[in-house]
Order: C-alpha cells, then structure tokens, then sequence
C-alpha cells in the first residue's frame, strides 16, 4: 500500500475515534480561531503542550493537553500587530486584515493533520484539493520549532506559499530549491558562541560543562563553541550530548549518574529546544544539582517550575537574548486581553477557566459572561506568563507588519491591478507576494530595521540578562551587560558586575576552574591525560620568572643576561657590575701588599746604590742586582693592573708587563747565576773564563730572553689579543668584568715560557750552590727560584679551581708571592749583612776569609 494512502487512512481513522469520544468543547488541536478581514494571515502555533500528572493509588502518570499561557504571548502579539495596522490610515487604506489560528501539536502527525484540515478546508482529507468557498489567505505564519516549520513548509513550497517562520534561525530551511518561499524572521546565531565565551574569559572561568541537544541545530552551535573555547583556553569538562526523544535518560538512576552529576563544575552552557527531552532533564536537573551557573540563551528562562521555600536553581543564570526594541504599546494590550474582549477566542477561554476559575458553556464553547472580564494575564505568576514580549513573539509582530507592508506596497505599485473592479476586494494569488515580500525592509514602531533577507540580516547583538528567580514564583530579569561583536575586541563585552545574582547564594564571582591559578613566581605543569586547565604549580627554573599578571603563566619568562631573578622569581633585577676593586677587602688588602713590597724594593734599590762600593753589593755583579731590583719592581707594580675596573688598555697591559717584567727577572737571576759560575771558573780554568767574565756576556742573556718573550707576547697580540669580558653566569644576582685572556693557547706558551726559563736558572742554580765563594748568590739563587717554580706550579691548579674575582685574587696573589720570593731569597740576606753585620761587608775580613780557605 502505498505511503500516502496508509497515512490519510491513519489520519481518517484517528479522526472519527476522536469525534466519537470527544465532546466539542474539550481540548481538541482542531481549535480554530478566526477573525475574518480583507485578507487574512493563517498561523499555526504551539499553544498546547502535554503535562503529566501523577494520581494516588495509579501507576502510570495521566498525559493530558493544556494550554500554555507564554505561548499565548504569540496570539497576543499576532492580535496586537493586526490591530494596530488596521487602525493605521499610512498602512492598507481601506483594506482589513484577518487571522485564522491553528494549534499544532508536538508530533509530526498532529501537526499534518491540522495543516491538511486548513489546506483543503474539510476535515475529511482531499489532498490536492480545496473545498473552501472563499480564499482570502495571503500569508502563512508558523513556529516555533523547525520540525512544524518544515513539515508546513514542504507542502506550502509546492504552491509557492508565502510563509513566515518565527523560530530561531535555522540554516537547513535556507534551501531555495526546499523551501522556495519559506522566510526566517529570526537571525542567524554566527556570534553567540562568540559572546558566551567572551563572557566566560571575562569572569576568567575555564572550566565548563556542556549540554546540548543532540540534532543538527546543536550539533552546529558546538562546532562553533568548540574553537572559540580552544582559541581562548577554555576547557570542556564534559559535554552530554541529549538525543530528542530518550527517555530513558529520565530515569533516577541515570540522571545521578550523568556527567553533569559527576562533575563539580560550576558553569554550564545549555543550549537546545525547551520541548525536548533535554527541557524535561533540566526540570530534573533543577532539584538534583542546585547551585549551578547556567549560561544559557533565552528561551530557557520560562523552563524552571515554581518553588516555594528556596531560590531555584535557575536563579542568578546568565540568559543571551537578542537585542531588539521595545514595543512601548504591548504591556498596555496584555492588560486588555480578556474573554469579553475576545469571545470567540476559544483559547484565551481556557486560559481563564484554568487561572481564573471561568467555567466554559459545552454548548458555545466560551467564557461565561459573568465571568469573562475577570482577571488578567499580567496577574499571573512570570512561569505562567511574561508579560515582557519574548523573542518569538517579537518574531510574530515583525511578521505580521512584513506582511503588511508587502501588500501595502504591491498596492502602491498597482500590482495586479486587474484584480480591483469598482473598488471591490482585491483578489491575486499569495505567491505574487514573494517577489517583493524577499526584498522587503522597513522599520516596525520600535525603530528596529526588519529584513527578511538572510545575507541581510546580519546585525546581531545581545543583550545579557541576569535571572531572579525567587521563592513563590517572584522571577525577574535584569539586564546587566551588553555583547556586540561589531566593536573592537576589547569594547565587545560591556557588564555591570555588581547587578549580577549568583546561584550560589554568594556575594562574590565564583570561580569554575579545574585548577587554581600558579601564584607569582610558578608555572603551570600539565597533568598526563587530562585537559589542558588541569596543571600542577611548580617553581620557575634558576633566572626565570612569572608575574602572574593577565593569564595563567605557561612558561616563565627568562631574564636578560644583565638581570636576575629574586628569591621569589617574580621580578628580574639589575645586575650589579663588580671585579676586583680597591674597595673590596681582598682588593685594598693586594694592593696595600702590592704598594708594600714595590716599596721595600725600591728600598733595596737604593740601599744598594748607597753601598755600591761595599763587598757584598759588588760580589756576582752589581748591574745585575740594580737590573733585578728594578724589574722585581715592575714584577710587583703590574699587580696594579689586575686590581680596579677593568679596561681594554689594562687588559692588554696585565698579561705583556707581567711577562716581559718577570722575564727580566728571571733572565737576570739565570745571568746572575752564570756569573757566578764564570767567577769561580776564571780562578780554574785560565784567561778564557776570566775573558768572558770580563766581557759581561751573561748580560747579554737578559736582551735575549726578553726579546723572545716580546716576539711570543706580540705574535698573542697580533692574533688575538685579551679584551674586555662580561661573566653574567657565574655569580648570582652579579655581572663580572674581567679581562678574558683571548688565546688561551698564547697564554700558556708565555707561562710556558716562564716556566722553562725558571726552571733552567733553578737547575743552573742548584749545580753552582755548594762553589766555594765568599759571597756566593748560588744558594740564595736557588731557593729563589725554588720559591718562583714552587708558586707558579701551585698556581695552575688553584687558578682553575676558582671564579669571578678570586680568579684574578689568585693571579695577583702569585706574582706578590713569586716576587716577594725573589726579593727575600736574594736581597734580604744582603741586607742582613749591610745593616746588621757590617762588619763582615769589608775588604779585610773577605781577604782573612780568603786567605784561611
């Protein structure tokens, strides 16, 4: 059999058992509510929606139909836009405008059904044929899901059938080919992902749960959330998916063991149809998981049932509700709206008999008179009715006045003007009006610019509203922010913190964080298979720090090479620039030795000028003892070089002066050495030795051993020579300026060098030690020199061993030393003799000595 035959008999069978058991003025879908015109607008809307209610001693809860007051709000704005237009001369002059209202139901069969009684004007079922006498439809409006809205729109499309939708925007019904005269009053969402994360980075919340619907609608929304929540580091917690229709999600059981239930998140985005399964979980939810913050757009903020002794759950949500105007005149009409005022409205009959206790007649189906003008919908608590106008029913109104203005101006233009004869009823076709209804713009008594088309219907803002829901069923909504996406970034979100209600029942911001942000001075570690707001503190590595300013601190920042971290590692500070100054204890205390020991040589100097002509200065050459003395002084003096701040002269000064002058001095020492030994050969080996005495060719080792010292110090010069160095590593918190030695390698070779030389006049020494002389030097020599190798040897180890200034400590340390060494091994006996035993410094006792050996 095929479909369309099996489902009209469906329908004939549901029918004639519904007219045998149902009496005319029970609840029936077939409700029909008309006020005739000269064109009339058909609408098709939700009003009655099925309740369960529970009975002692049965079961199985009773399923019935009631109407449902907020979505009354609809007609109200449908009968409010008709009247207005009708009593405006500006719009249809002389032309009327009727309505005829449809109640659809919440399965796609119901609302086939009563669409099928409207199309062919029987309720005997004649597809493809109209049996009303008269056709004054021009405009089809329906709503509020898009299941009604497609289900309508599929058969309007195959007449061209103008037909207005006054849902949330649906993407899928923007199919030309589909829905070829289907038009979306609503916009499109593109920012509310946008706003909601805005929003939630604002309270610095990264924490968040999701609940979605799971059809194409939200399944779309999350694909925008998603990436905005990841652009902006906003972890999911959990995200339910809730498929329309599974009800076995509303067992006990199943609702505790939710993620929702599991989670201890704080903040929750829900977004989806109120009339699905996921509208019956929240009324759950509200009494299983109080002190929540919900986030959430604005059809949701009627959900919540009345409670009496606690604030509900659904107090302090944070609702996005599009911004548009205020139509000033709605408030004053609701109070207006009664059965007297409307008696056919069979409706707005049962609204009263349900709050206001006014019977209806089973035989006219309306209000009794004695009761009819009592009460009134703004009496009625805000979860039965909102007497503020919602977006659907803003939705209503704007369709209504689109309608209006198309047909007004196709009137302008005289379109079809065969159709008017002797001033009669216009009659044309409703399709005629898609060509310019698609195009139309104009401005409702708001001041809101309305467009029907969707590449034109972009503006978009928000308006943020904080819900109250106290006990009783006192609920308010309080607009405490503002989200355009048109602004610069930084001026998108606008919010009045201090107006906001939390559901916690705090004063102050709750936080929704997997975990608590890293202090100054930390950073965030992240936890192996967990989100990336889930992270342990741990403390900024050696030199680097967080301020903990702004965002949570990924990687602390690294300071500048000629700054350091504090102790806490939150600020980097100015290194302070240090070396070896005089300042400094060990500084002042070289250079006092340094002054010290320069001095006493000098003294030695002239000591030895004054008693030039004494024995004791004139045994092994006195030219050598002046030539040692004054390079000893240089030996000390070029300590000065190593002490106070460093410079590029002074760097190139301290390694070439200390190895000239110390070459001096040891050339000296080994020419002072063969001197001796040429003395005492001469007295063996004849006129040869005594010729090379005379001819003072031990001199000559000293030009020689220093110009080679000067060729290997200008080759280290040449190649590369010691300059200026920073060491920002070494000490905490401190820059060392030092000289670096630049060839490591020349280095070396000139110690090298010094070593050899000290170690050949050591030897050189050592063999002359025991000549028999009277003033022989060769001991004094020898532990000179084994005084000099012994420091530098110690030297080498030592200098690797430390850093920064006690480096250069060490360097100035040794030549003191190995100086000092030379200075007391050689001169000081001398000294000895020339002021303490003068008697031994004299011709006689040398001659005595001389004669007795």
């Amino acid at each position: 059999m095929p479909t369309w035959i099996s489902f009209f008999l469906m329908l004939k069978l549901s029918m004639l058992q519904y007219n045998l058991v149902t009496p005319r003025c029970f609840i029936s879908l077939t409700d029909n509510v008309y006020q005739d015109g000269d064109m009339v607008i058909n609408v098709f809307l939700p009003l009655y929606t099925y309740q369960t209610k529970h009975t002692e001693g049965t079961e199985n809860p009773d399923i019935h139909l009631r109407i449902s007051p907020n979505n009354y709000q609809f007609v109200i704005a449908l009968k409010l836009a008709i009247e207005e237009i009708n009593k405006n001369a500006l719009i249809l002059p002389n032309m009327s405008l009727g309505y005829s209202i449809y109640t659809v139901g919440t399965h796609e069969m119901e609302t086939m059904k009563i669409f099928l009684i409207w199309l062919t004007g029987k309720f005997k079922h004649l597809p493809n044929y109209n049996c009303k006498s008269e056709e004054k439809s021009l405009a089809v409006i329906t709503g509020t899901t898009w299941e009604i809205s497609s289900i309508i729109g599929t058969l309007l499309g195959l007449y061209k059938h103008p037909q207005l939708t006054f849902g949330t925007f649906e993407p899928k019904m923007k199919d030309p080919g589909k829905f070829p005269s289907l038009y979306q009053m609503a916009s499109r969402d593109s920012f509310l992902a946008l706003g909601m994360v805005s929003l939630i980075t604002h309270f610095r919340w990264n924490w968040v749960g999701l609940v979605i619907s799971d059809d194409e609608k939200g399944v779309h929304f999350v694909s925008e959330l998603i990436p905005e929540m990841e652009t902006n580091e906003v972890c999911v917690a959990f995200m339910e998916m809730i498929p329309d229709g599974t009800w076995f999600s509303l067992i006990e059981s199943n609702v505790y063991n939710s993620p929702i239930a599991r989670n201890s998140v704080k903040v929750v985005i829900i977004y989806g149809n109120t009339d699905s399964s996921l509208g019956v979980l929240f009324r759950r939810w509200e009494h299983i998981f109080p002190w929540r913050i919900w986030v959430t757009t604005s059809k949701w903020e009627v959900i919540s049932s009345m409670r009496h002794f606690i604030l509900d759950t659904f107090h302090g949500t944070l609702i996005f509700s599009k911004h548009h105007g205020e139509i000033s005149t709605f408030k004053e009409f609701v109070k207006t709206v009664s059965p007297s005022k409307y008696p056919d409205d069979i409706f707005l009959a049962r609204l009263w008999e349900i709050y206001f206790d006014c019977a209806i007649s089973n035989a006219t189906c309306k209000s009794l008179k004695q009761c009819s003008s009592r009460g009134s919908l703004e009496l009625l608590p805000w979860h039965h009715f909102n007497t503020a106008m919602s977006d659907s029913s803003y939705h209503v109104y704007n369709a209504v006045y689109a309608v209006a203005h198309t047909l007004h101006k196709m009137l302008i233009h005289q379109v079809d003007i065969q159709g008017m004869k002797n001033r009669q009823r216009i009659k044309y076709p409703p399709w005629k009006l898609n060509q310019i209804l698609k195009n139309i713009q104009f401005m409702n008594p708001s001041g809101d610019l309305v467009t029907l088309n969707p590449s034109e219907n972009l503006y978009v803002e928000y308006d943020i509203l904080n819900f109250w829901n106290f006990p009783q069923g006192l609920g308010y909504k309080v607009k405490v922010g503002m989200f355009s996406p048109y602004l610069p970034t930084s001026q998108q979100l606008s919010l009045s913190e201090e107006s906001i209600e939390w559901s916690t029942g705090l004063g102050q911001t709750p936080m929704s964080v997997c975990s608590e942000s890293c202090g100054p001075g930390f950073r965030k570690s992240l936890q192996d298979g967990k989100a990336l707001c889930c992270f342990d503190c741990t403390l900024c590595p050696e030199n680097e720090i967080s301020n903990g300013t702004g965002k949570y601190m990924d990687h602390c920042v690294k300071c500048a090479d000629d700054q350091y971290a504090n102790t806490g590692r939150t600020l980097c500070l100015q290194k302070t620039v240090t070396y070896l100054a005089y300042e400094d204890t060990l500084g002042m205390t070289l250079a006092c030795m340094t002054l010290c020991f320069s001095t006493i040589t000098t003294l030695v100097f002239v000591v030895f000028v004054k008693y030039k002509n004494t024995p004791v200065v004139k045994a092994n050459n006195s030219t050598l003892s002046y030539i040692l003395l004054i390079s000893l002084t240089f030996c000390f003096l070029c300590s000065f070089l190593f002490i106070g701040q460093p410079n590029i002269t002074t760097c190139i000064l301290q390694q070439t002066t200390f190895g000239v002058a110390f070459t001096v001095a040891v050339s000296t020492i080994l020419a002072k050495t063969i001197t001796v030994i040429l003395a005492f050969k001469s007295t063996t080996l004849g006129r040869r030795m005594r010729g090379f005495l005379k001819s003072g060719s031990p001199k000559f080792i000293i030009p020689i051993c220093t110009l080679i010292q000067i060729i290997f110090s200008g080759i280290w010069l040449v190649t590369s020579p010691p300059f200026l160095d920073e060491d920002a590593r070494s000490e905490h918190g401190q820059i060392i300026l030092l000289c670096n030695k630049g060839s490591v390698t020349a280095f070396y070779c000139n110690l090298g060098y010094l070593g050899a030389l000290s170690i050949g006049s050591f030897i050189v020494a050592f063999l002359a030690r025991n000549l028999p002389d009277t003033f022989n030097e060769a001991k004094f020599l020898t532990f000179s020199m084994l005084v000099f190798c012994s420091v530098w040897i110690a030297f080498l180890p030592v200098y690797h061993s430390t850093k920064k200034n006690v480096m250069v400590a060490v360097e100035v340390f040794s030549i003191l030393a190995s100086s000092a060494g030379i200075l007391g091994c050689i001169f000081i006996p001398k000294c000895y003799i020339i002021f303490m035993r003068p008697e031994k410094n004299s011709l006689k006792v040398m001659k005595h000595r001389f004669q007795w050996k």
